[in-house]
């Protein structure tokens, strides 16, 4: 009890260490906003919880507080912290203080003390302080298995704290819906811990009173209001479902891997329960599943991961396709890679003693792939078509944002889309596609070469068209309309060549509606070229013809220049050009060549002779 036997400063309580310490120190004016004492009216005698903040509710009241405080990023440490400096600005302000700084004494909120409806906000704040705790707990107790038993002690008490909220919502001063939440709130505190306790019919009846109020709360108001409500309700049915399946309804099992799926997983307590459930579920059913069929030929597969891998491919595959929003799509894509990597990499682990035995055995069958390089090659293949349909649904999402940018754009400033943005993604298709033929085992396999072949002429397709596309942008009529041409001739070899292939393309785009985009663009494109050549020839006037000189070379010729009066003003050449110029003459002395110069041999003489002696006559000055 720190938090309330310290002193708080001024401003509300700028001390830091609450409650464990998480989150920061400094209170702002809206944290002190929301301890002040709402106004009188509007809500006649009634005592609720959204007269301390207008138009709110209990849940909300909670929500915005984790997302404010560290909620949004997982961390129930700073939550806990805010949730003690609340506690103390509260007792501060309303003089409610447990003793002094050197003694405690114990208080309680009672039905007199409703005067101020803040009493309650106590109550739910320290609840909220002993859940984040054990929220907190929860993740330490990874590492830790001792702190389940803490764990428990804080979830026990929140829920103690819940109670005395609900026992005292029960006043007549109290209104109605504050009285529906304050039940609710209890009943999702008691699930939890009952939960923990793995105690799950008691779970599964909290969890379910919980729901139904909330329910019933949603249907009462607006859309707006219904929200938080319904976001709640969603929140439990997971954990409903996870008692039922413990209890012994086994067709729960289905709905929470539905439930996983779509919402990309879980969190709170069901997480890693969840994981662990599915986990064991499809290990059970992994230990009937013994080979797999791919291309014709049927391999064992005895490496569990890869078991549990395969037989969860199916579900997530299904899922994908049901969901709706890009997101969703886009995580589930990136969890089965994730899991598709995983497997591969256990499949190495054991194709690298095999491939020692194969290099140190005697056998000449070399050509032949084995069944673990097959089973290698299978799911290098699921790898690789994962990735094209992941990028081919991003395609397909651009491909949307291009035909609304018509509208007028959004005011949060976001980049538009651009066709280079779809030539990317589709090189990243064709690079997958070429990497396809090159797996072991697949090498002879006409069938499979020729479907790749005809799949990348679909994807090349597309590509064309989107550089075509770039080019219009640019105004480069002349190359686009190549490349237009350049996809018909693509699109006419798909054609030509799909045949008894059809089956297998169907998941592709199609090949004559993009025929029949290409014949409008190129019409269009026609239209504008003209258009655009027209104007070229109205701008070129004699009064406006430019012939590249600076002004200062035309100044007897008028014409309108409207860069003159840009920053980028043609006045003169700059650096200015090289003129020719007279060079300095050059003087050649040949008179040189015929003047008899003087013998000088004699002075040569003298000096050679002159040696140690006249050295001597030089230091004391005797030379002549």
């Amino acid at each position: 009890m720190a938090a309330e036997r310290q002193v708080a400063g001024s401003g509300g309580g700028n001390s830091g260490r609450g409650g464990g310490g998480g989150g920061s120190s400094a209170t702002g004016p809206e944290e002190n906003k929301e301890n002040e004492k709402p106004k009188a009216g509007g809500l006649g005698d009634s005592l609720g919880l959204e007269s301390i903040l207008p138009a709110t509710s209990v849940l909300q009241i909670i929500k915005e507080s984790q997302q404010q405080h560290g909620l949004r990023h997982g961390d129930f440490q700073r939550y806990r912290g805010y949730c003690s400096r609340r506690l103390r600005r509260l007792r501060k302000t309303l003089n409610f203080k447990m003793g002094n700084r050197h003694k405690f004494s114990g208080k309680k909120v009672t039905e007199e003390l409703l005067s101020d409806n803040r009493y309650l906000l106590l109550l739910l704040m320290d609840a909220e302080r002993a859940w984040s705790y054990a929220m907190q707990l929860k993740q330490e107790a990874n590492t830790e298995p001792r702190k389940l038993f803490h764990l428990l002690a804080r979830l026990r008490k929140a829920v103690k704290h819940a109670e005395e909220l609900e026992r005292l919502c029960e006043s007549n001063r109290v209104d109605a819906k504050t009285k529906l939440e304050a039940q609710a709130y209890t009943a999702y505190l008691t699930g939890m811990l009952r939960f923990e306790h793995q105690e799950w019919k008691a779970a599964m009846e909290a969890f379910n009173k919980c729901k139904t109020i909330y329910e019933k709360l949603a249907s009462a108001f607006t859309e707006e209001q219904a929200v938080l409500y319904n976001q709640r309700v969603e929140e439990i049915s997971p954990n409903i479902r996870y008692c039922a399946y413990n209890i012994g309804d086994q067709s729960a099992i289905s709905e929470l891997m539905q439930m996983r799926l779509r919402s990309g997983g879980t969190e709170g307590l069901l997480a890693e329960k969840l994981e662990a459930l599915i986990t064991q579920t499809r290990a059970k059913q992994a230990a009937t599943m013994s080979e797999v069929e791919w291309r014709g030929r049927t391999v064992p597969v005895k490496i569990d991961k890869v078991r549990i891998f395969l037989l969860g491919l199916a579900d997530t595959e299904a899922a994908i396709a049901q969901a709706e929003e890009e997101e969703t799509k886009e995580r589930l894509f990136e969890s089965l890679l994730s899991e598709c990597r995983d497997a591969i990499q256990a499949v190495r682990e054991e194709l690298k003693p095999d491939q020692k035995q194969r290099e140190h055995s005697c056998e000449a069958d070399s050509g032949k792939v084995t069944n673990i390089q097959y089973l290698h090659s299978y799911l290098t293949y699921i790898k690789l078509s994962t990735a094209i349909k992941r990028n081919e649904s991003m395609a397909k999402a651009l491909q949307k944002a291009l035909l609304q940018q018509q509208q007028p754009p959004d005011e949060d400033g976001k980049r538009t889309p651009r066709p280079q943005d779809l030539i990317r993604l589709y090189d990243i298709i064709l690079q997958n596609l070429a990497d396809l033929p090159q797996l072991p085992g697949l090498e002879e396999d006409k069938s499979f070469l020729k479907e790749i072949g005809i799949k990348a002429l679909v994807y090349k397709a597309y590509r064309c068209f989107f550089i075509a596309q770039s080019y219009v942008l640019v105004k480069k009529w002349s190359e686009a309309l190549v490349l237009y041409d350049r996809v018909l001739k693509y699109a006419s070899e798909v054609q030509a060549q799909a045949g008894t292939y059809k089956n297998s393309l169907k998941e592709l785009p199609d090949v004559q509606e993009l025929i029949t985009q290409v014949n409008a663009e190129k019409y269009s494109l026609q239209a504008a070229a003209i258009l655009d050549a027209d104007d070229a020839q109205e701008i070129e006037s004699p009064s406006q013809v430019k012939d590249g000189k600076p002004l200062s070379e035309r100044f007897e010729t008028f014409c309108l220049d409207p860069s003159l009066v840009s920053k980028q003003a043609s006045l003169v050449h700059f650096p200015p050009e090289f003129q020719p110029i007279p060079c300095k003459p050059l003087f050649f002395d040949l008179a040189l060549n015929h003047v008899t110069f003087p013998p000088l041999e004699d002075k040569v003489e003298q000096k050679a002779k002159s040696g140690l002696t006249g050295y001597i006559k030089g230091i004391f000055g005797f030379r002549s």
